[in-house]
């Protein structure tokens, strides 16, 4: 095991509360810090916006493409989204990515020669605000190959936060209404190395209905049960057009 990462499992068992800082995280907290989160990985206070999923700063139509880069514990990969494969899906990944909803969350479903999974929010309290808030579907353009990201869901119109990449060539999830909204461009080894160790067993698959100690113990529940989860420092809008 890398030296980084033992020291990084190391951390998070002495902690028992979603921020790693040596200041508090509430009232009196840094308020820049609770907004963007810690490098440690560990969920910070959300700004608002994140307990309000009807607010207007929500609704905002994405540009025809743009780039989010995924700041991670094993380095950055950047995601290339085109509004014209997936309209719904592409103006709400935006807004997620442009409001820190993805900062301080681990990869819970990372299955080899699968895909890899994410978008379960680190504060048991942001889950509660976004369980069962989902989009309509849209058509399937492009198709689930390797590199690619799709929103992860149950049925027909359950698209909502969490989001895969595919680690393989998935073509046969394009038949199931899986629409892919953009690739992978850059990063896509850091994605590779994303510790897969746990499989299924992190409990972030959403079909086998298992995600609900994750929902109720957030980050808390994962660092203590699952310490060698790679995870998102930070995700940003990188460029537009």
């Amino acid at each position: 095991m890398p030296g980084g990462r033992r020291c990084l499992i190391a951390l998070a068992a002495c902690w028992t509360l979603f921020a790693c800082t040596s200041e508090p995280t509430g009232a009196g907290g840094n308020q820049a810090s609770e907004a963007n989160g810690g490098e440690d990985g560990l969920a910070t206070t959300p700004p608002d916006i994140l307990l309000d999923p009807d607010h207007a700063d929500w609704s905002e139509e994405s540009p025809d493409s743009f780039r989010a880069r995924f700041e991670t514990n094993e380095g950055p990969f950047v995601i290339e989204v085109h509004r014209t494969w997936s309209p719904r899906g592409a103006d709400h990944f935006y807004n997620l990515v442009r409001h820190g909803f993805y900062d301080d969350q681990r990869f819970s479903r990372v299955v080899e020669g699968f895909i890899t999974q994410w978008g379960l929010s680190g504060d048991p309290e942001v889950t509660r605000a976004w369980k069962g808030r989902t989009i309509p579907d849209d058509p399937v353009v492009a198709s689930n190959l390797r590199g690619y990201i799709s929103y992860a869901m149950t049925g027909p119109d359950t698209r909502s936060t969490q989001v895969y990449i595919s680690m393989v060539d998935n073509t046969r999830l394009d038949r199931q209404g899986f629409s892919p909204l953009g690739q992978v461009v850059e990063g896509m080894e850091v994605v590779d190395r994303l510790y897969s160790g746990y499989g299924e067993d992190a409990g972030g698959g959403m079909r086998a209905g298992n995600q609900g100690p994750v929902e109720e113990g957030g980050t808390a529940y994962l660092v203590e049960h699952y310490p060698e989860l790679d995870f998102v420092i930070q995700a940003r809008i990188e460029s537009g057009s």
